[in-house]
This record gives structure tokens, sequence and C-alpha cells, in this order.
């Protein structure tokens, strides 16, 4: 793949931001960065606790940092993790996703030693629930 400007720089962003993460008990780092409506990139890695339920995942993150930033809709998003297979969001975060963006969204999931996979929330999400079953 043939990286954008754009994807080198929510790449970057993502993979500074996994330098980052707090995973002293699965030691497997993940990196996301969302390109959001306002044209700013916002990151997140995720940050383990002791009591596992408690973590945040790297999309989740990013994702708080974006709402936090004044931002609302993520127009693309790329996510890094170590080793080879590419690293994409659980099936958590895909939700999350789903609730800042369009299903024909972009997603770019990326083990660094591997080939990105280039998806769209649809695909990562089929039939999914989103806030408009709840009028909005």
């Amino acid at each position: 793949m043939s990286r954008t400007e754009t994807d080198q720089a929510l790449f970057e962003a993502a993979e500074a931001i996994r330098a980052r993460a707090y995973v002293p008990y699965s030691n497997f780092a993940v990196g996301a960065a969302i390109l959001a409506d306002d044209g700013k990139i916002y990151a997140g890695c995720n940050v383990e606790n002791a009591a596992y339920p408690q973590g945040n995942c790297a999309e989740a993150s990013a994702i708080s940092a974006m709402i936090a930033g004044g931002a609302r809709r993520i127009t693309r998003i790329y996510v890094t993790g170590p080793g080879s297979a590419p690293v994409t969001p659980c099936g958590g975060c895909r939700q999350r996703i789903r609730e800042f963006a369009d299903t024909d969204v972009t997603i770019i999931s990326h083990g660094v030693e591997g080939a990105p996979l280039l998806t769209t929330l649809a695909q990562l999400l089929p039939h999914s629930f989103g806030p408009e079953f709840l009028g909005k």
C-alpha cells in the first residue's frame, strides 16, 4: 500500500502514541489515530489496569481525545500494534467507532511488521446498531 500524506500522518501519530501505552500485563501496545471532522488528528493508546475490565483501548482513548478537543465525527482511523498481523479494533471499539462514524469510514489496521489492512466500518461491523435507530 502506498500511503497518502494523510495516512502517513495518521500512522505516525498512532505509532508515537503507541510508544506511550501503559501495558504492564499484556505487553501488547496499541495506538490509534483519528482524523476528525475538524481536520485535526486525535490519538490514543491502550491503558491497562490490574482489574482487566477497567482498562481503556487505544480507539476509546482516541475517541475521548477527539470529543475533548471539540470534534464530533470520525472521518478516518488508523490503528497500529505489534507484530505482522493487522491489529483490528475489538468488538467493543467497533461499536464505539460506530457512534461517531458513518459505516463507510475507512479503518486502517496495521501490525507494524506487516502490510496494512484497509476496511470500512461496515465490513468490520456488519448490520450494526447506530444512533439513527434511536432517532438521533
